[in-house]
């Protein structure tokens, strides 16, 4: 099930930082950068470092936008399908969502779709037509189709060219491509192959120690941070900006209004005001 943002009891307070969390902090300086893959195309981002809060990046349609966490229940589903429903607001051919993870239909109050689905779609090879990606679309809101993940596996061997169709369509859209999963190389090397082919990568995370170490540890490399914030964490989004070499566009609150939206299935009709004023400029 999708995490909304408001899943977690926050907690009275911000503790001040102690010593050892200040040693924790510093300390992930040591932890060893995993290589990295190839990353997205750059589009005019701000210099790592810049400390600006969700900055406006000027980009033509179309583009393509891929959303992706290090760590389960960071948000990601719901900053994906936020960020697509802003688009498509905006964009004067609407957006398309692509789901990779599986969650979308569910944090969006769809019924399961019947469309076979990219896993569908990759593992069908040549015999599934580029342009036969449009028949797999399913209508969400004015202006949005999603592309729902279907069942099976994700192939790898397509998940460039889903990239560059995705990218050179007259509509922006957005990939809810989850947590790549070391257990399943496969769909990682599709995960992968598809941030790659993004003009924006964006890696969604919450101000936790342990997610930051992984985002230091993993292949895939951000070129924008977008950061849920939690009451009551130690680390901040400063130390997120000392750790991670990219901007960080935007910084959502820990809002239970969210999650109360995702579970009533109304985050396509009603998405919460603090959600959309903290993604507006990041979209």
């Amino acid at each position: 099930m999708a995490a909304g943002f408001g899943d977690s009891r926050p907690r009275a307070g911000s503790p001040p930082v102690s010593a050892s969390t200040a040693q924790r902090s510093a300390g992930l300086a040591g932890v060893a950068a995993a290589p990295a893959v190839p990353g997205p195309r750059a589009v005019g981002l701000p210099a790592a470092g810049a400390r600006s809060v969700a900055v406006a990046v000027e980009v033509p349609f179309p583009m393509l936008v891929a959303c992706w966490s290090v760590k389960g229940g960071a948000g990601t589903t719901v900053v994906s399908a936020s960020l697509a429903l802003l688009l498509a607001q905006r964009a004067p051919g609407g957006a398309v969502l692509a789901d990779l993870a599986g969650d979308l239909p569910a944090a969006l109050g769809l019924p399961e779709p019947d469309s076979a689905g990219l896993c569908a779609w990759l593992a069908a090879g040549e015999s599934a037509p580029a342009d036969s990606l449009g028949l797999l679309e399913v209508a969400v809101a004015p202006g949005l189709a999603l592309l729902p993940r279907g069942e099976g596996p994700l192939a790898p061997e397509r998940a460039g060219l889903l990239a560059a169709l995705l990218d050179s369509s007259p509509r922006p859209a957005v990939v809810d491509c989850g947590r790549p999963d070391g257990a399943d190389p496969a769909g990682s090397a599709a995960v992968a192959a598809v941030v790659a082919g993004a003009r924006r990568s964006l890696l969604v995370i919450r101000p936790c120690y342990l997610g930051l170490r992984r985002a230091m540890q993993a292949p895939l490399r951000p070129s924008g941070v977008v950061v849920v914030n939690e009451p009551g964490r130690a680390l901040t989004t400063d130390d997120i900006r000392q750790v991670i070499p990219a901007p960080v566009l935007a910084e959502v609150p820990l809002d239970p209004a969210v999650a109360r939206a995702v579970d009533a299935g109304m985050l396509a009709g009603r998405m919460p005001r603090s959600l959309a004023r903290a993604l507006s400029r990041a979209a």
